[in-house]
């Protein structure tokens, strides 16, 4: 392991967070031989101290730190201060990931293109197609031991993705599987193959489910060139008169500020800190915060259109025991503007414990038929929807005018509201994921409102112009030439499939793009 870098060592890359973005581009580049500091906000857990449990390991895991939201969602109201479930941890959300590891389709990269000018969204094609993608793809799905890929075989289905198979057999899908999940079905890297133990939101104790925290972290921990920092809340990024970032400042775990000089700063906080950060980041040369000359910066929040379904049936099936996501069907995630709405959605197993189905079913609901519901969970069967939401330029993360962090810092606000092609496809998802059930007999189906979001996308996203977005096609802020974004926030749009194969993806090449301009001198 790398002694600790001293503060004042300009020649180190300074990552800020330690998720698929953050702790892949770590291991990257030590790996290459350049030194790199991690600074992240939460605190180091390994796999054995999570808890199986799911309130006990929210409160080790989440970031709970106040936020505010405003806009039409439901989100806003049923859970006003937490717009987001994401993990304030060494690993970040890697640790609470359900591991549905998808290549986005091509028309995904070229939206703008295929879906046209939707009116009110704010649509954009990426500056990459997925041939320039598809060899790192492939290079993550090595490194994340992805299912079906490799020739890895894929998970053994529960009882929750038997009954999707057979429902979905009925409908005429043709494309329902246990899916390409980061989670070893065999013994592989070192670590366990899955035991099914149920429990992949709250950290996988077995170590079977990919995380940076014990895959990536470790490996470039052991390479001597990368040093992580726990509970190290960056605050600001500073930069010289040339406009050159120069280091950040940060608390350390004692609340006491930090100045940690570099040569690169990456940015990896998730698609609210990050761009919380550029904006907390403002100066005189940079008056509307780092990289936001186009004023894009916290805008074009994405959060996946969400829902579930859940469904009653008159034998036992105990959903909640085998893998949290045990199956998909991929046939609704096409591109078919014919049912109404451009992008498509996935289904996806999912199964939640009874005390956060008791909160997340119909939040605030009460009486008889929220009770007899619940008195059906051992009965219950349920799905995740997932699919395409549209960039909107008022979906944005913007800083709060009043509330502060226990550093003194403007807070986040999350504004976000729904685009009619974002209600159109979870209408139909709504529709088709409870005629599945209802195909395979059960006796009731319940379509429950999106929780909080786990895909944060969008709000520095990448574009070919400057003045259409944050960053270019390696991550790099058009701005600033030594100031990087490696999280979901660079994402032009958001497809419809779970992101953090890409954000892995993009943090591999990244890596070498990062290096190669290193070594020619340009950074």
């Amino acid at each position: 392991m790398a002694a600790p870098y001293e503060h004042t060592d300009d020649s180190v890359v300074v990552i800020i967070g330690s998720g698929a973005g953050g702790g892949t581009l770590g291991n990257e580049l030590a790996q290459k031989g350049i030194d790199v500091v991690i600074l992240e906000a939460g605190a180091r857990h390994e796999y054995e101290d999570f808890i199986n449990d799911e309130w006990a390991s929210f409160s080790q895991l989440a970031w709970t730190d106040k936020r505010m939201t405003s806009g039409d969602w439901r989100v806003a109201t049923d859970f006003p201060n937490l717009p987001a479930w994401i993990v304030k941890a060494v690993g970040g959300s890697t640790t609470h990931w359900a591991g549905a590891s998808l290549r986005f389709q091509e028309h995904e990269f070229k939206a703008r293109t295929h879906y046209g000018a939707l009116d009110g969204a704010n649509l954009l094609d990426w500056p990459i197609t997925l041939a320039e993608m598809e060899p790192y793809y492939a290079r993550a799905e090595d490194k994340m031991g992805v299912t079906r890929t490799n020739d890895i075989p894929g998970l053994p289905g529960n009882n929750n993705f038997k009954i999707m198979k057979a429902g979905a057999d009925k409908l005429g899908y043709k494309e329902c599987n246990t899916g390409h999940m980061a989670i070893n079905s065999q013994p592989r890297d070192g670590r366990n193959s899955c035991q099914q133990t149920g429990f992949c939101f709250q950290g996988c104790k077995w170590g079977a489910k990919w995380s940076t925290l014990y895959t990536e972290i470790p490996k470039g921990e052991a390479t001597g060139h990368m040093e992580v920092r726990p509970n190290s809340q960056v605050l600001r990024i500073e930069h010289d008169k040339t406009g050159k970032v120069t280091g950040v400042v940060y608390a350390d775990k004692d609340g006491n500020e930090q100045r940690q000089k570099a040569r690169i700063v990456a940015v990896a906080g998730n698609s609210i800190e990050s761009p919380r950060l550029l904006l907390n980041s403002a100066s005189s040369m940079f008056p509307n915060g780092l990289a936001n000359s186009s004023g894009q910066v916290g805008r074009n929040y994405m959060r996946h259109m969400t829902g579930s379904v859940y469904a009653v049936f008159d034998k036992p099936v105990h959903m909640y025991r085998g893998t949290t996501m045990a199956g998909i069907v991929r046939d609704e995630s096409r591109f078919d503007p014919s049912r109404g709405f451009v992008g498509g959605y996935e289904m996806e197993t999912l199964s939640l414990g009874l005390p956060f189905m008791a909160a997340f079913l119909d939040p605030g609901s009460w009486g008889r038929s929220f009770a007899s519901a619940l008195e059906g969970y051992e009965n219950m069967a349920g799905m995740w929807l997932v699919g395409e939401d549209m960039p909107q330029e008022t979906n944005a993360v913007t800083l709060h005018g009043t509330e502060k962090d226990a550093f003194g810092m403007p807070v986040a606000n999350v504004n976000f509201s729904d685009h009619a092609n974002d209600l159109a496809m979870r209408n139909h998802a709504y529709a088709q994921g409870s005629a599945l059930y209802d195909a395979v007999g059960a006796t009731r189906t319940f379509p429950t409102p999106p929780y909080p979001s786990t895909h944060n996308l969008g709000t520095n996203r990448m574009s070919e112009k400057a003045r259409d977005g944050v960053v270019n096609k390696h991550g790099q802020s058009h701005d600033i030439a030594n100031l990087f974004v490696s999280d979901g926030s660079q994402f032009t749009t958001g497809a419809s499939e779970n992101p953090t194969l890409t954000i892995v993806s993009l943090a591999i090449r990244q890596a070498e793009f990062i290096t190669g301009e290193m070594a020619a001198g340009k950074l």
